[in-house]
């Protein structure tokens, strides 16, 4: 997935209210009327809150008889996690990296690492 995709997901969910919606579809299927009853904002802004979601790929829409109903996606995070994922590996090989290099540079000298050397009380 491109970083295109992690960025429409990161700018969905930038809004509370939005990550408020999720939360509340983690229980399963929800009408937008009883979503409405459990955030601080009218019907009409939690309908264009679920279209953005939608759009994201974080949330789908099934009508059921008359009724409209709102559920996660099936990996709707899926690029925000693999994102994640990426920017904490590189993250995590540049810390080995350093670390190996403290370590080679105190086997050179024969001493510890400074950041190893802290005496302890």
């Amino acid at each position: 997935m491109s970083n295109q995709a992690a960025d429409v997901v990161f700018d969905a969910l930038g809004e509370p209210v939005r990550r408020r919606i999720l939360e509340l579809l983690r229980d399963g299927p929800t009408p937008v009327g009883r979503l409405a009853e459990r955030l601080p904002v009218g019907r009409p802004a939690v309908s264009k809150h679920l279209r953005v979601l939608g759009n994201a790929g974080l949330i789908e829409h099934r009508s059921v008889g008359t009724r409209n109903l709102y559920v996660l996606a099936p990996g709707g995070t899926a690029a925000a996690q693999q994102w994640l994922a990426q920017t904490w590996d590189t993250a995590l090989a540049c810390y080995a990296a350093e670390v190996g290099r403290a370590v080679q540079h105190a086997g050179q000298r024969h001493e510890p690492p400074e950041a190893f050397a802290k005496e302890r009380p």
